[in-house]
């Protein structure tokens, strides 16, 4: 590894040069079958030709002008991110960290338009909303915000699925905002109760809160619809989007819808990268291959396919206490902390992720055959028997 590069990544003993579909060719070509998709962003796997065919398009005609000027891509995009989404305006930025940290200000900025001076944002324990400053603080790992201290003011934290601590801080006058993801990703892929999230919705409403879902890994169809909240009965006023989005080409949004779609203004926020035309033409070619493939109803599949395969192929599957998340969010929960798993599911060509310490997370493309799908499985199978026979052996 270059000495160049400052090490904020604990990186594995592998480089890969190409990608096709759900596989990952290294510098000595060995074929690897990615299970983790870059952390949920090739949701249409590697090197997509719709996607591919977009950039290159779009690269040949622009790739950058700047904020300043009409962006037709960008306008395309917006609209058809708000349809899909029931939302009414879009702002674009480059990361989810990014798109999270304009709904933090969006927020704040409804807060000071009621005259309230010092508005709070209550967030949830084990979410992840990013690196930046506000979308580190909203976020509920003490371990990543170590060190980087003093964190911002204005975040209440509070248990997930838990209505109760929400409804103590209804009389504070301060709060504007919930903040908080469907399915926490780096939390352990755990799934939040669709009750509990319906009366987060009510409290929210009948407060004059603003309720804003972070779906950055979670939307894009990874969970069979084409954001998480599309299986629920209401829709929030703040929804950001990232990851997935652009297929690997960064970009993220910010959108919102009523009163919270009103909120910023010229000069209130910007982005000199944001929604450049290179990443909108890559979004657009993304969303349009979701739509006419119709790859969202497979989710459901692969994912069974997957399971049903690991639990067919692995003797020691009753040490996988709890299977969570939704569609294609899989996390499968350890009994132990179990990060050597990673290296030794890249032994077996496997690329895996473990989260939360002890949750084997998956987050393979949407574009799997049947065949790679069971092939997941069975590789998985074999990487847990092995750790678990390593376990056994200590």
């Amino acid at each position: 590894m270059s000495s160049s590069i400052m090490p904020t990544y604990k990186r594995l003993p592998v480089a890969f040069e190409r990608g096709e579909g759900a596989w990952l060719y290294d510098n000595e070509g060995n074929a690897y079958l990615d299970a983790l998709t870059g952390i949920a962003v090739t949701g249409l796997g590697h090197c997509h030709p719709k996607v591919t065919q977009a950039i290159a398009k779009q690269a040949e005609l622009l790739v950058h002008c700047s904020n300043l000027y009409q962006i037709p891509t960008q306008e395309a995009l917006a609209k058809k991110l708000c349809d899909l989404a029931a939302m009414e305006a879009a702002f674009f930025c480059n990361s989810g960290a990014e798109a999270n940290e304009a709904a933090i200000k969006l927020a704040r900025l409804y807060g000071h338009q009621k005259e309230i001076q010092t508005p709070k944002i209550i967030v949830l324990e084990n979410a992840f909303h990013g690196r930046t400053m506000a979308s580190l603080t909203a976020t509920g790992n003490v371990s990543i915000q170590q060190g980087f201290g003093p964190l911002l003011d204005g975040f209440i934290r509070v248990p997930a699925n838990d209505i109760e601590a929400i409804s103590a801080h209804t009389s504070d006058a301060e709060i504007v905002a919930v903040l908080l993801e469907p399915i926490q990703g780096e939390g352990g892929v755990r799934r939040l109760n669709d009750d509990y999230l319906s009366t987060v919705h009510a409290i929210c409403h009948n407060n004059h809160w603003l309720l804003m879902f972070d779906e950055v890994q979670s939307g894009n169809g990874r969970t069979g619809t084409y954001f998480a909240y599309q299986s629920l009965p209401f829709i929030p006023d703040v929804v950001t989007t990232a990851k997935g989005l652009g297929n690997g080409v960064p970009i993220g949004a910010c959108l919102a819808q009523g009163k919270a779609a009103r909120v910023l203004g010229a000069g209130n926020h910007g982005s000199t990268y944001g929604g450049n035309p290179l990443a909108c033409a890559a979004a657009l070619a993304v969303i349009e291959t979701l739509e006419s493939q119709d790859l969202m109803t497979r989710v459901p599949v692969i994912r069974n396919r997957i399971l049903k395969s690991a639990e067919t192929h692995c003797q020691s599957w009753h040490s996988v206490q709890a299977i969570t998340g939704k569609g294609l969010m899989i996390g499968l929960v350890m009994p132990d902390v179990c990060a050597e798993l990673v290296s030794i599911a890249l032994e077996h060509k496997l690329l895996i992720n473990v989260t939360a310490g002890n949750v084997i997370r998956l987050l393979p493309a949407l574009t799997l055959t049947d065949d790679e799908a069971d092939m997941i499985g069975a590789r998985l199978a074999k990487a847990i028997d092995q750790y678990s026979t390593q376990r056994a052996q200590v």
